[in-house]
């Protein structure tokens, strides 16, 4: 089975479709949606809807923190997420909304597990930006292999038996092997608000028959959906953020 990992959408449209068209181009036969599909970004029904059409036929998706925000408003953000937050509460319809207070915090499928940040559960949101939480992370669950976003930024980690840990960071389009002997935690970067200073969308495609993964970067039109935010009157400084990648 081949499964393209897609992570922090933010409401990023052009950035979705680009993803999704190269996964179809790489013969994947399963999506699974790593959370944050609003907040940031201009067109959060239009991603909503189309998460909600790809779910229906199959696909996995488990929610992220803007996601929880959107019914949530005690969640603790900076103040242009704030922004965007109230700008996309007031752009989302009931279906939409309902879809995204249903979703699951965590999905388990075989050996795999599927979260937006952390599966430690408390505190929530925990950010695996490092090796010391990666451990962590993998320390709180029994999964062979762990997936996640919420950092923005693709990285690897694997942990032998004896708690030895390794981490790097993903060349993209080199294939990685996940040997066995070994559990695996993956942050597979962003699609919608990448933040590594490369402005491509992020993503990644697992293959469980040869065990590997494969981070990708994917062009699309980064102007356009800068302008777009700019038009719908949110802030200045997240239309920057998409162009610089930063």
């Amino acid at each position: 089975m081949r499964i393209a990992l897609l992570a922090d959408i933010h409401a990023n449209r052009r950035a979705l479709e680009a993803c999704l068209d190269h996964a179809r181009a790489c013969a994947t036969n399963r999506l699974v949606f790593l959370g944050d599909y609003v907040g940031y970004g201009p067109e959060p029904t239009e991603v909503v809807q189309r998460i909600m059409a790809e779910t229906a036929g199959g696909a996995i998706a488990v929610a992220g923190n803007h996601d929880q925000a959107v019914s949530e408003i005690h969640e603790s953000m900076n103040s242009d997420a704030e922004t965007a937050m109230a700008w996309t509460r007031g752009r989302l319809g009931p279906d939409a909304r309902e879809f995204l207070s249903s979703l699951p915090m965590r999905f388990e499928d075989d050996t795999r597990l599927y979260v937006h940040a952390s599966p430690q559960t408390y505190p929530a949101w925990i950010y695996v930006n490092d090796g010391a939480a990666a451990k962590r992370a993998l320390e709180a669950s029994r999964a062979q292999t762990v997936f996640c976003g919420h950092t923005h930024l693709a990285a690897l980690h694997g942990i032998t038996a004896t708690g030895q840990l390794v981490s790097f960071e993903p060349i993209p389009s080199v294939p990685v092997p996940l040997p066995r002997h070994r559990r695996w935690l993956t942050v597979v970067g962003s699609v919608g608000q990448s933040r590594d200073g490369d402005p491509a969308a992020a993503y990644a495609i697992l293959d469980t028959a040869r065990s590997e993964i494969t981070h990708y970067r994917v062009p699309y039109d980064v102007e356009a959906t800068a302008l777009a935010i700019l038009q719908a009157g949110l802030p200045p400084s997240l239309a920057v953020r998409l162009q610089t990648g930063r």
